[in-house]
């Protein structure tokens, strides 16, 4: 069947990988979703039409299980009766009345067979779709705090660009203040330097003469 054909495909996609791989993942969603729910009204659709079936073909074995037995009980008066042709002719029909019952039998088994895959079907796909909506959601609110992300981004990076000139000013003066005062960057880490070698040797002298550090 078609329909169980495409409700399989459905069922079996992965929504992971449909997200990961769609350019426009929120669109791709609403239409997969939107696949869902039409499917899923068809499927709803098919299970009734074929429940109906069903009842119709075990209705038809009812009436003819109960012709049947009532052909046999013609033939029963029959036989009382002493009239042998009457008896067969009634047995013939009661005979028919069972070829006919057995295939309304066997086609109402095929019926219900096809009635729970199509209750399952049902099943699997609102999971499925159930599934899709979380998803869709989830992923919505993830756009949502990208594209407010993006925003602030581009709104820091346009302060950032308009005070380029004067943060590039304050250290042009600072550099040159320190180039005036001899505190280069250079010679205050040679300072520390100096400092901590001080303190390393005195530490030393300590040490040698027992004295605490």
């Amino acid at each position: 069947m078609a329909l169980l054909e495409r409700v399989a495909t459905l069922i079996r996609a992965n929504l992971n990988d449909l997200i990961d791989k769609a350019e426009e993942p929120e669109k791709m969603l609403k239409q997969v979703i939107l696949d869902m729910h039409n499917q899923l009204m068809q499927v709803k659709t098919q299970v009734a039409i074929a429940m109906a079936d069903q009842h119709l073909l075990q209705k038809k074995q009812k009436e003819h299980e109960d012709k049947a037995a009532e052909w046999e009980h013609k033939a029963e008066l029959a036989i009382d009766k002493k009239q042998d042709d009457l008896a067969r002719v009634a047995l013939e029909r009661a005979l028919g009345c069972h070829d006919l019952v057995e295939g309304y039998k066997e086609q109402a088994t095929d019926q219900k067979a096809q009635v729970e895959t199509l209750k399952a079907a049902l099943h699997k796909l609102q999971l499925k779709l159930q599934e899709a909506e979380a998803k869709s959601e989830l992923l919505v609110a993830k756009h949502r705090r990208s594209r407010a992300m993006a925003r602030a981004s581009d709104a820091h990076m346009a302060m950032d660009g308009s005070d380029k000139a004067a943060a590039f000013d304050r250290m042009k003066n600072s550099t040159a203040k320190a180039e005036l005062t001899g505190d280069t960057i250079e010679d205050r880490l040679a300072k520390l330097e100096k400092e901590d070698k001080i303190e390393q040797l005195l530490v030393q002298m300590k040490a040698r003469k027992g004295l605490p550090a």
